[in-house]
């Protein structure tokens, strides 16, 4: 035998060898014990592999390079008593494989995150995880079925199987209690009802001034505050900070005892909300929590249903109904940060004349000619810029400092794993199950392949021309902007952890050139981070806290500088 053929054999013996071993990695069994509420179910079952007991595994998972480790696959139809085994071949975060993972100590833990079936009024059907009451958490909605933490000894050289049995249910959660300024109301959507073929609420935490029940005459205005689901109604604390409760240090603010901080301002604002020379209004919150994440966005969508219209013309109607509210675009606001900020102007946009006024901090990408740092239109791939030799990865997280902790394809892959058809209950798949086309399958088509990144142009067409808010409003101007004259305020820090200041700019450029002229405000806090909502005074970790006390004084303005002749402005200015 020739030299050359003994190293080729050799060489091929190793590979085998290889081989052999990745695929005879150590597995996990997931099993479902006999006592399930539920005789099968449909989900996702996620592994979670923690190198410390510090916190829970499955509250160590996120998309930066440090977190927990985790794999996800499919169930359809899982028996109780039956299992699923996750192995080497399933796909996973940071890690790609189990038969990556170094050997040694870990806590593991592992979720099934519930899907139910919808019979959707497009006739196509659909599996996906309902709304129970968690905003979308896969951590804690009812119903879910988790593991006991279990601490093991994992060598991806071994051949056995270590079996995990997911004994635990999360129980359900109780809805909020009224109070005397905290009120609740739920209503059935009968727009969203038809589109899910089934029951579908849309609830509201509503902020009530002073003495709201000794003046049922007084008619309120309302302003809207749009965020992420809220379990209730926020930042409001009628009781002062316990002095003798443990301080909680903040990692991204670097300030210790934050935890005292935010109760203070928590208190400052009930302070603020009842004195004197505080006008009287309303203030809801939104909870439109749905299959595919912990809110809607409040616009119509082919994946999500008409929730824009359902909030508008179902929710807010009924909200003024029950709570006095004026009734009249005059005297509705907007404001929010991050996803809240997109959803103000959006909702401002597409629904001009019932609302006066938007307050968009740190909005989501308003143009998505910087889709965070992808232009969707002319960028061939998201995940990374190629030129002729080389390429680089696209970042998606930052700090002020610029120091990158996450990239495109890891936060992509991280929600992957957590879910297939856009199922993570996460940010890019959420922006892909509002403003994407409805697929042949009843999943929102692919903005971009979530393995490589190459961006579907068509998808990319379809959300500029629905979706893309700096497009929109320069394509129809001649007919929004006299209906948006002074309702555009867009604040962003310059160093905003998601990039989303450099949409902000390419905004900026069209409002400034608008005619009619815009006469709203774009402002940029130097070196502030996500959520800088337009406060100099102080620094982002107190302004956003501070999103109520800070936009309360300009709404009231706003209502001064545009009420209509006649129209209320003494009934709720009560003393």
């Amino acid at each position: 035998m020739s030299t050359t053929r003994a190293l080729l054999k050799s060489l091929l013996v190793t590979s085998l060898i290889a081989i052999t071993a990745q695929s005879q990695a150590e597995i996990f069994e997931l099993n479902l014990p006999q006592t399930t509420p539920e005789e099968t179910y449909d989900g996702r079952m996620i592994l979670v592999l923690a190198s410390n007991n510090e916190k829970l595994p499955i509250n160590q998972v996120s998309a930066d390079f440090d977190a927990a480790q985790i794999f996800g696959v499919n169930v359809d139809g899982l028996q109780r008593g039956k299992s699923v085994e996750i192995g080497a071949n399933v796909l996973g975060f940071p890690t790609r494989s189990l038969s990556e993972i170094p050997a040694g100590e870990y806590y593991v833990q592992a979720v099934l995150h519930k899907y139910e079936t919808f019979n959707l009024s497009n006739g196509k059907t659909v599996k996906l995880p309902a709304a129970r009451g968690a905003g979308q958490n896969w951590r804690k909605e009812p119903g879910n079925l988790l593991s006991e933490p279990l601490k093991i000894n994992f060598d991806p050289a071994n051949q056995g199987t270590i079996k995990i049995e997911l004994s635990d249910v999360n129980p359900t959660i109780e809805e909020p209690v009224d109070s005397e300024f905290i009120r609740h109301i739920k209503i059935k959507s009968k727009l969203l009802s038809d589109f899910w073929g089934t029951d579908v609420f849309l609830r509201a935490h509503v902020l009530v001034p002073r003495d709201f029940d000794k003046h049922p005459e007084s008619r309120f205005p309302l302003s809207i505050f749009h965020g992420h689901f809220p379990a209730d109604f926020g930042g409001f604390s009628e009781t002062p900070p316990d002095p003798k409760e443990e301080c909680v240090y903040s990692k991204r603010f670097d300030l210790d005892c934050y935890n005292k901080i935010e109760a203070q301002e928590s208190y400052d604002f009930y302070k603020y909300w009842i004195a004197e020379d505080t006008p009287r209004m309303l203030i809801a919150e939104i909870d439109h929590s749905n299959p595919y994440y912990d809110d809607s966005y409040a616009v119509n969508s082919e994946n999500l249903g008409p929730y824009g219209d359902a909030i508008t013309y179902e929710l807010i109607p009924a909200i003024e109904k029950e709570f006095n509210g004026i009734g009249e675009g005059w005297a509705r606001f907007l404001y929010g940060g991050s996803t809240g900020g997109w959803e103000a102007l959006g909702v401002q946009v597409k629904y001009p004349e019932e609302y006066n006024g938007a307050f968009a901090a740190c909005p989501d990408p308003i143009d998505f000619r910087q889709f965070m740092t992808v232009n969707l239109y002319e960028d061939e791939n998201a995940y990374y810029r190629k030129g002729p030799f080389a390429s680089i990865e696209r970042p998606s997280h930052r700090n002020y400092l610029g120091h990158i902790s996450r990239y495109m394809e890891m936060e992509n892959r991280w929600e992957l794993v957590l879910g297939d058809k856009s199922r993570s209950g996460q940010q890019w798949d959420i922006w892909e199950a509002v403003f994407s086309p409805n697929g042949a399958d009843g999943y929102p088509q692919r903005i971009w392949d979530k393995t490589t990144g190459q961006i579907n142009k068509d998808v990319a067409l379809h959300w500029r021309d629905n979706y893309d808010l700096r497009y929109i409003m320069e394509r129809d101007w001649a007919e929004l902007g006299p209906k948006l004259k002074g309702k555009i305020h867009l604040y962003t820090g310059d160093m905003d952890n998601y990039y989303l200041n450099n949409a902000v700019y390419l905004t900026e450029k069209f409002l400034e050139n608008a005619q009619p002229a815009y006469e709203g405000v774009v402002d940029y806090g130097d070196r502030d981070e996500h959520c800088w909502n337009g406060d100099h005074e102080n620094s982002n970790a107190i302004s956003r806290l501070r999103y109520n006390t800070f936009y309360v004084p300009q709404i009231l303005k706003r209502i001064k500088d545009a009420a209509p002749q006649g129209a209320d402005l003494k009934s709720w200015k009560y003393k």
